[in-house]
């Protein structure tokens, strides 16, 4: 009957330890759910927003990056000029970083 005594306790021992931990996950779970949200909301990955920016632009794509807001994109036009336009990753629209100079 002792041995017994004793499983029970180890079991409630566990089962404390079970409870202290259950907030805090429930608080991690919290944490990280507007992270997700906020990448959800990107409608393009980095691959369309470069397809979209070649086509826009009509030459290579040279790099890639993820701004706070936008895709950075780098494209060699035909002519050899280098010029950077902005993907939007919600609605896709390229739009030049530069439109004084793209007229030259």
């Amino acid at each position: 009957m002792a041995v017994q005594v004793v499983q029970i306790q180890i079991m409630s021992n566990s089962q404390m330890k079970l409870v202290k931990l259950l907030p805090l996950l429930g608080a991690l779970c919290v944490i990280a759910a507007p992270q997700a949200k906020e990448t959800d909301q990107d409608q393009i990955d980095k691959a369309s927003a470069a397809q979209k920016a070649r086509q826009q632009v009509n030459g290579r794509v040279l790099k890639v990056d993820r701004t706070k807001d936008n895709y950075r994109v780098k494209v060699l036009k035909k002519s050899g000029r280098v010029v950077s336009v902005d993907v939007d990753p919600k609605s896709g629209k390229v739009s030049n970083k530069d439109k004084k100079r793209d007229g030259q």
